[in-house]
């Protein structure tokens, strides 16, 4: 099935670069509208999250290409990722879409919250500040996003357990 030139597998490729990338929740990538991406400066600029809370969190540079084809020529009200019909995704879609990926790549059982999971776990694991990956997943509260820090301490722990020598 084609859109405009758009296979669904290039859309559904792009929900989950997008998801892990900018590790928004799934319901507000389905939410995200053209106008909300500023793709000169990486960034996506999410609101009515949880909470009402607005925030701006960035994208890869690596994904920039993918969203400037996904985007030409549409209005900026329209989605940022559409579905097959050409409108917004639903939540439902982007999870059985990741959960087939997950199971296709042979990874086990993947959600778009573990890729959320994933997001702030290797942004700690690389030395981001606690507070800036707080912004970007949108806590309010820093103990939330604390959560992460024991999974970079514990993989830290076992990396140090298989490779000191003492």
């Amino acid at each position: 099935l084609r859109m405009a030139g758009q296979t669904p597998i290039r859309t559904h490729r792009l929900a989950i670069l997008v998801t892990y990338a900018s590790g928004v929740r799934v319901s507000e990538l389905c939410r995200l509208r053209i106008r909300d991406a500023d793709l000169h400066r990486n960034l996506l600029f999410v609101d009515l999250g949880k909470g009402a809370k607005d925030r701006i969190t960035l994208l890869s540079p690596r994904i920039e290409n993918d969203l400037r084809r996904e985007i030409a020529g549409r209005p900026r009200d329209a989605p940022l990722i559409r579905s097959r019909r050409g409108g917004a995704l639903t939540t439902r879609t982007v999870q059985r879409v990741v959960r087939e990926a997950g199971e296709r790549a042979d990874v086990g059982r993947v959600t778009p919250h573990l890729l959320r999971h994933a997001f702030a776990t290797h942004l700690l694991e690389h030395g981001a500040d606690l507070r800036a990956v707080q912004a970007m997943l949108g806590h309010a509260d820093i103990s939330t996003t604390e959560i992460y820090t024991h999974v970079a301490r514990e993989r830290l722990r076992s990396i140090h357990s298989a490779h000191h020598p003492r």
